[in-house]
């Protein structure tokens, strides 16, 4: 399980179990703790595997085969990545991709970008900002509301 839409650090043991606020992962680029949403779909897995973690509040859920952070490595291996993509003929996605996809389909459900910015967790709202890339007919559709003259 990824920390946010695709990118490669793995999830940190929290307690209690994922209310709807998420987890915290200390793993992050930046360093700093971030709340990451998860869905009411995972929730009772992610529950059991804070169960399996035993009492240790900074051990991982989940963990790559030698028992250490899930690289990005062992993810694009898992995944079949390469493989999966070539069968598709996007050859040219990268898996950082998914996060610019992720972000903007938040966008686009109406999460305001200061929230997408935790979620990212971003130092900035420039930078989140970066990641966000409307639909071209959601452009012209908005156009359509503007008042005319």
């Amino acid at each position: 399980m990824t920390s946010t839409p695709a990118s490669g650090s793995g999830l940190c043991g929290a307690r209690p179990p994922p209310a709807p606020g998420g987890l915290t992962d200390k793993g992050t680029k930046g360093k700093r703790a971030r709340k990451v949403p998860i869905v009411e779909e995972i929730r009772p897995l992610v529950a059991q595997r804070i169960l399996s973690a035993g009492p240790d509040p900074d051990a991982r859920l989940f963990t790559g085969p030698r028992g250490g952070r899930i690289s990005t490595a062992v993810l694009r291996d898992a995944t079949h990545w390469d493989d999966v993509v070539t069968k598709l003929g996007y050859e040219h996605l990268r898996r950082q991709d998914l996060r610019h996809t992720g972000l903007t389909w938040f966008a686009d459900a109406g999460v305001q970008v200061h929230v997408l910015r935790r979620i990212a967790g971003h130092g900035s709202l420039t930078t989140t900002q970066r990641y966000l890339h409307p639909d071209v007919h959601k452009i012209t559709a908005t156009g359509q509301h503007c008042p005319r003259t």
